[in-house]
């Protein structure tokens, strides 16, 4: 599986030349297939061609098939970063996109959703969420480190930037995101977000847009349903429960499934709403346990 996040790796060849087949975004297939391969991958991370080949082929269909039901809700066209304009996004389609194009294809309900907007429609090309911080042990941690009390962080639940965005979309857009937060008298004072390195992620648009990276997490297992990734929070939503061993019982004809293989730590920055973010020393940086 480590393999497979070189630029280099036979897996991004594999990536590219199934997303040319099928007429995808090659970004796109490829982080919707990491998210998968833990499911088939072997404890100690190990996956063999076929079981990558079958992953894209299936990634492939439904990212195809994703994106034809949104195709009215995002621009077609290329436009350069000083066409887009800033602005809010209404949450019903914030939600569909989200739904559709985000690898999670999940949106979280309450979010503020801010976009660069193309100039012809004003349709999202860039579209971020930002959502009332609901971990409690981050929330606590937050209040420590930078003395701000948890109901003024918020986080960056959900990024999506169309295939045709211009370089450096993401990280503008946060910093027009941040600015308007400042002037919008919602007493929001610092903005966190999870970066998941197991899909590809470094952060490198958080950075840009000069963020910290402040901790990092235990990654939890993957969860599955019926053999495609499913979030805890939609499992709890559905079935009323995110744990395996009671689904797994009040629904014996559904497959219900975890990753196996050891991921990597998820990496958490954060922005403070005014002023500079102080740094912190990647000695000084705590790991959080699940």
């Amino acid at each position: 599986m480590s393999e497979c996040h070189s630029p280099e790796s036979v897996f991004t060849e594999l990536v590219r030349d199934a997303a040319l087949k099928s007429d995808a975004d090659p970004r796109a297939l490829g982080v919707r297939v990491l998210l998968h391969l833990p499911r088939v991958a072997t404890s100690s991370g190990w996956v063999t061609r076929t079981q990558v080949a079958r992953e894209l082929v299936h990634s492939a269909w439904r990212l195809r098939d994703d994106v034809q039901a949104v195709r009215d809700l995002v621009p077609a066209g290329k436009f350069s970063l000083p066409e887009l304009s800033f602005g809010p996004v209404e949450a019903v389609q914030a939600e569909t996109i989200f739904s559709r194009l985000h690898y999670l294809r999940s949106a979280r309900p309450g979010s503020l959703n801010f976009a660069l907007l193309d100039p012809v429609d004003r349709l999202p090309v860039s579209l971020c969420s930002v959502s009332p911080l609901e971990w409690k042990r981050v929330g606590a941690l937050t209040q420590a480190q930078f003395g701000i009390p948890p109901e003024k962080t918020w986080d960056v639940s959900r990024v999506y930037s169309c295939p045709a965005a211009p370089p450096n979309a993401i990280s503008f857009l946060l910093a027009r995101v941040r600015s308007s937060l400042r002037r919008s008298g919602f007493g929001i004072e610092l903005l966190i977000t999870v970066v998941d390195p197991n899909l590809g992620f470094t952060g490198a648009s958080y950075r840009a847009a000069n963020w910290q990276r402040w901790l990092t997490v235990q990654a939890r297992p993957y969860l599955y349903h019926e053999r495609r990734y499913i979030t805890p929070r939609q499992l709890r939503h559905r079935f009323g429960t995110s744990k395996l061993a009671e689904l797994r019982a009040q629904y014996p004809g559904q497959r219900f499934e975890q990753s196996r293989s050891r991921l990597l730590d998820s990496l958490i920055f954060c922005c403070r709403i005014s002023g500079e973010t102080e740094a912190v020393p990647a000695e000084s940086q705590r790991r959080l346990h699940r």
